[in-house]
């Protein structure tokens, strides 16, 4: 018996699976959050001590600054629509768009940001 037929006899099921797994994937990316902002001066201090023999570090710190502040806002993102996805999918209220914003936004965290979020994008899209 396929996957589709499984799910199609009980699709709540499914939608209750996939919403504690996303709940459980936001708290993971919200704690990532935490700990990326705690840690900022210490990430700051080893990227630097990387650039002590380039001609034009500052240049570079800006750069490492505007890729840390995207990656925070990006996994600060993921984690909250994740947890409204999940909330949705919980409650069995029509969850498609924010299911698909969360899974777009979880790709690229390997592995449970990819496999959740295929999986999604498998349930989801036609």
């Amino acid at each position: 018996m396929s996957t589709n037929a499984v799910a199609a006899r009980n699709p709540r099921a499914n939608s209750t699976t996939l919403g504690a797994l996303w709940i459980l994937y936001a708290i993971l990316r919200l704690v990532a959050v935490i700990l990326l902002v705690l840690y900022v001066g210490t990430a700051t201090v080893m990227f630097g001590a990387l650039l002590t023999r380039v001609a034009d570090f500052v240049a570079f710190m800006a750069v490492f600054h505007v890729l840390y502040i995207a990656a925070i806002i990006v996994t600060a993102l993921s984690g909250l629509f994740g947890l409204l996805a999940g909330l949705a999918l919980l409650s069995g209220k029509s969850a498609r768009t924010l299911s698909l914003l969360a899974a777009f936004l979880s790709l690229h965290d390997l592995p449970f940001g990819t496999t959740l979020g295929i999986y999604t994008l498998i349930v989801f899209l036609p």
